[in-house]
Parts: C-alpha cells; sequence; structure tokens
C-alpha cells in the first residue's frame, strides 16, 4: 500500500461516516411527529409537544449545517496539503520534535477553536435561548472558552509532551509508559474532577440540612451506603436544563445535583433520582466504566505502536517528513471505524446498566417518584418521546424514556 491509497481510505472514511451519520439523522427526523406513546401521554400537554418538535427540528437542520462545514473544510484542508503548511510553521520555530509537536497541535487546536466558536455561539444565544434553555451571559461564554483553552494547553500539552518523550526515548516500546501516565491521570480525575475541575467553572455549596438532606440521608443509610458529601452545583448560570451525577470513589465520592433538578422536582423524586445514581455505584457500574476505558486505551495505543514508525501515515497527509504528531492524526482518522465499533459497545453497557440502575431505585426505593422525575426532566428538556430505533441503537446511552418507564412498571 501506498500513502496515496491511504489518504483515499482516509477519505473514504471521513465521507462514510458523515452520510451514516445524516442518514440515520434523518431516519429519527422522520419519527418526530409520530403519535405519542400512551404511557407517555402526560408528559407534554399540545402546545409543549408542538414547541418540542419545533426544537427538535431546529437542532436537525443546525446539525446538517455545521457538519457539512465541518465535512467540506476538513476534506479541503486534507485535499490542499493543510497539515504540511501547519507542520512547515510548526518546524520554523524549533528543531525539538516536542516543541515542533506542541506547536502543531496547538495550531490546529486554536484554529478549530476559532471555526466553531460562531457555531457554539449560535447554538447558545439562539438556538437554545429561542426555546427558554440559555442563561448563559456572553461574559460566562468567553471565560469558558478562555478556561478551555487554558486547561487543554496546560494538561493536554503536558501529557502529549511526555508521551513525544517517551517515544523518543524506548520507540516501540513508548505505549506502555504512556498507558501508565493516562491511566494514573484517568484515575485521578475520576477522583477529585468534582473537587478540582468543576469550581474552575461552576460554584458549588454543600446542601443544606434540611428535609432534604434528611430525606437522601435516611436512604443512604437504609442501603448501608456512606455518604456524606452531597453538593449543589449552580447549573442555572447557563441552562435551564437540570442533571444530577456521582463522582468519586472511597472518602471522595460525592452526589452532585444541578440547582435547576432541586427546584424542578419534588424532594421525593430528587431521593429517588439520588437512589438511581448510588444503584450504579453499588452495582460497579463506575469501576466497569473506568477498566473499559484503561483497557481500550491500552489497545489503542498498543496498535498506535505497531503502526506509529511507518512513515506513510505522515506521507498519507501530504507531509513528507515523517513526524509523530503527523502520525498520530493519520492514525486517530484511520482508527475512527474501530473506535465507533467500541463506542457502540459501551453504549449497549451503558444502557444495561441504566435499566439495572433503575431497578435498584424501584427495589430500594420506589418506582414511581423515579417515573415522574424522569418525565419532568424530558419535558424540561425537551426530549424526544419517539426515536428511531437505529438512531438509540448508535447513538444513545441511555434507554429511551418509553423504554424506561416500562421497566420501572414491569413487576
Amino acid at each position: 500500500m501506498n500513502s496515496t491509497t491511504l489518504f483515499y481510505i482516509i477519505i473514504a472514511i471521513i465521507c462514510i461516516n458523515f452520510i451514516l451519520d445524516k442518514v440515520l439523522s434523518a431516519l429519527n427526523a422522520k419519527h418526530y411527529n409520530d403519535a405519542v406513546p400512551a404511557e407517555l401521554d402526560d408528559v407534554y400537554d399540545e402546545t409543549e409537544y408542538k414547541k418540542s418538535q419545533a426544537y427538535k427540528a431546529t437542532n436537525y437542520k443546525f446539525g446538517i449545517w455545521s457538519s457539512l462545514f465541518s465535512l467540506v473544510l476538513t476534506l479541503g484542508f486534507l485535499l490542499f496539503d493543510g497539515f504540511e503548511y501547519v507542520d512547515t510553521v510548526a518546524r520554523s520555530y524549533s528543531e525539538n520534535p516536542i516543541l515542533i509537536a506542541l506547536i502543531f497541535f496547538g495550531i490546529i487546536m486554536l484554529g478549530s477553536d476559532i471555526i466553531s466558536t460562531p457555531f457554539s455561539y449560535y447554538k447558545t444565544f439562539v438556538i437554545e435561548e429561542q426555546f427558554g434553555f440559555n442563561k448563559t451571559t456572553k461574559k460566562t461564554f468567553i471565560l469558558d472558552k478562555i478556561k478551555g483553552l487554558l486547561m487543554t494547553t496546560i494538561l493536554g500539552g503536558g501529557i502529549l509532551a511526555l508521551i513525544i518523550w517517551f517515544y523518543q526515548q524506548t520507540q516501540n516500546q513508548f505505549w506502555l509508559y504512556t498507558w501508565g501516565i493516562i491511566t494514573v491521570f484517568t484515575v485521578f480525575m475520576n477522583m477529585f474532577y468534582s473537587k478540582l475541575i468543576v469550581p474552575l467553572f461552576n460554584k458549588q455549596t454543600p446542601l443544606e440540612d434540611g428535609s432534604l438532606r434528611d430525606k437522601i440521608s435516611d436512604y443512604a443509610k437504609s442501603v448501608g451506603f456512606n455518604l456524606n458529601k452531597i453538593f449543589i452545583i449552580d447549573g442555572s448560570k447557563r441552562s435551564t436544563k437540570a442533571n444530577a451525577y456521582f463522582s468519586g470513589f472511597g472518602s471522595e465520592k460525592r452526589v452532585t445535583l444541578y440547582d435547576t433538578l432541586v427546584n424542578d422536582l419534588e424532594e421525593e423524586e430528587i431521593v429517588a433520582v439520588l437512589a438511581h445514581e448510588v444503584g450504579h455505584y453499588k452495582k460497579k457500574h463506575i469501576i466497569f466504566n473506568l477498566i473499559a476505558s484503561i483497557l481500550l486505551t491500552g489497545l489503542t495505543l498498543y496498535i498506535l505502536s505497531i503502526f506509529i514508525s511507518n512513515p506513510l501515515l505522515s506521507n498519507a497527509l501530504g507531509v513528507e517528513i515523517a513526524s509523530f504528531h503527523v502520525g498520530l492524526i493519520a492514525f486517530g482518522l484511520l482508527y475512527s471505524p474501530i473506535s465507533e465499533i467500541t463506542g457502540l459497545v459501551m453504549n449497549h453497557f451503558s444502557r444495561k446498566f441504566e435499566y439495572q440502575a433503575d431497578d435498584y431505585a424501584k427495589n430500594t426505593y420506589k418506582a414511581e417518584p423515579l417515573i415522574t422525575s424522569l418525565k419532568k426532566l424530558s419535558k424540561n428538556g425537551l426530549s424526544n418521546l419517539t426515536p428511531h430505533p437505529a438512531y438509540v441503537w448508535m447513538h444513545y446511552s441511555h434507554p429511551t424514556l418509553l423504554q424506561r418507564v416500562k421497566n420501572l412498571r414491569n413487576t
């Protein structure tokens, strides 16, 4: 195989991924106007359902144009040797492979962010604003961008520099050292993300004493779950949409509730949502996901180590001087079909785990408040109640609302 053949394989992968995604989205869009299942007829009234349909249609059209723009830009960058140009610019500043790579990815990251920002701005301040979701100020939007770029530069740049250094020192064995570093980083972030990273973007406050905390504590004690750290996060500073999540292990485990969730739900419903999150912990789903992520990372890095030294990877992107950083991008593009497959497998397990967590909440607390909470959250988020099965299979990490309600009511 020569570099030209590899180049066209990359082009084919990008185009096939785009076509597959658009076909699935079109199939899904055809179901927007389906009749609401009888089990969910209390989620929306007629006005709200029309609003949800309009929201879905608006996002669908926006998704077509934004992804089409991204496709054209990506293909243009490949066809007109954009990577060769960026690599030349990076090499004009340094001869050190690590610095070249950092400059190379820095240019691409910054350029990508500048190009994607107008779409992100439109999504936030036009679409989300139009349907009453947006609470983000322009100041918050800009600060989030700056903080995100700084974090990517510091953390991403640091890890990339280490990876290249390992490659220079050990060549084909670099994947083992890289795997070790990423594993430590992943475990650390799972433990301390809420404590160290979230405060950079949101304010977290301990849930104050009162009937809600008492009910949560009583439930936690009833299932032998030591839970002292319950936090409220100011999600309302960006959106009216609600959420809750569990993070950390051991003494660092905590539950974070969005203030929008606390405002939208009754106390029994909040406890039911919490019971679902406890179910994930009790059923070892968090450990499974962490281990699966680490193993998949190791597999990817091992495969990368086999091919990264082959100059064909760099040559396929039009770069004559073989380099680790360009080969990394070519490998990422070629590996995307495998990533899609592993993503499908992980989504399958994720949907299975959601059923298990729902069952845990039903068996240790109550099914009905969890059902009503799911319905309220779907209504407040203008969720799609009738998605196409193929779209669900490909993209959903959670079962549909209808599937979850049926499962919870199944005795």
